[in-house]
């Protein structure tokens, strides 16, 4: 007895969302947005190319470049896709707190969070979530073998070293890239990980997130990824917030070597 085909769903009708395979972990992937309309849309496609079952959280800080009502348009049609929308300009360090209060108030597995400009190329998405298996975090690493930059001019690539150098010296963690912001979490670990003791907002939260998630206990990975310029929009940093950072570092440092900084919650 033969039978019909399903209809297919009208063109205006949200796509169904791909069935999550028996005993798969959760995964939430997070960007944080600020004038990416010229990303957003194929950066969202590429990662739902690699990763399916993910579903993908963009924070917007109210991008006047339509970045948010890209994200919107988006999810009302796939409903992998979220956005969170925030009145204004409140910086990096916030949206990631944001997504990972949203990954653990959701009851996600891991939180892997990504650049929206393109620097953190997808197809490293298998490499790092199968160390997963292995880590409580997982980096997307420029500086362990096979890693790198692209195109990166010599003063940042110093600047960038002398960091890692600093956080390894002072906050005691066995990594080569504490800085990059390509990484995924197991959610378990971040509700132990202090996070409400965060102090940075700047581009010291990465470091001090990480730090905060040693402390309590993680067992910390690294993927080689080859850090890629921007496909398009300009870069967002900033020196002045740059020595802000570095001085948060060695307070933070400081602290620890002095053993002033608690562990796990």
């Amino acid at each position: 007895m033969s039978t019909s085909p399903e209809p297919a769903p009208a063109a205006d009708e949200p796509a169904p969302a791909p069935a999550p395979r028996a005993g798969e972990p959760r995964l939430l992937v997070s960007l944080a947005t600020y004038n990416e309309a010229g990303n957003i849309a194929a950066l969202i496609a590429d990662i739902q190319k690699v990763v399916p079952h993910a579903d993908v959280l963009v924070i917007d800080d109210n991008s006047p470049d339509g970045t948010g009502r890209i994200v919107a348009d988006l999810a009302e049609k796939d409903p992998r896709v979220h956005l969170l929308a925030r009145p204004g300009k409140l910086g990096l360090g916030t949206a990631t707190l944001a997504a990972m209060k949203f990954a653990m108030a959701q009851n996600y597995d891991y939180l892997l969070n990504m650049d929206a400009d393109f620097s953190h190329p997808p197809r490293y998405l298998p490499g790092i979530l199968a160390g997963m298996s292995t880590y409580d975090v997982m980096i997307g690493s420029r500086y362990v073998r096979g890693g790198g930059t692209e195109n990166w001019p010599l003063p940042r690539r110093v600047i960038s070293q002398t960091v890692n150098m600093m956080v390894r010296f002072l906050l005691r963690m066995p990594v080569k890239d504490a800085s990059g912001a390509f990484r995924c979490y197991r959610v378990g670990l971040l509700r132990e990980a202090n996070l409400g003791r965060v102090r940075s907002r700047g581009y010291s939260f990465q470091q001090e997130v990480l730090f905060r998630c040693h402390k309590a206990g993680a067992k910390l990975g690294e993927f080689p990824i080859l850090f890629e310029n921007r496909r398009a929009g300009s870069s967002k940093v900033n020196r002045k917030e740059a020595v802000r950072s570095m001085s948060m570092l060695l307070y933070l440092g400081l602290r620890n070597v002095f053993g002033l900084e608690p562990g796990r919650r």
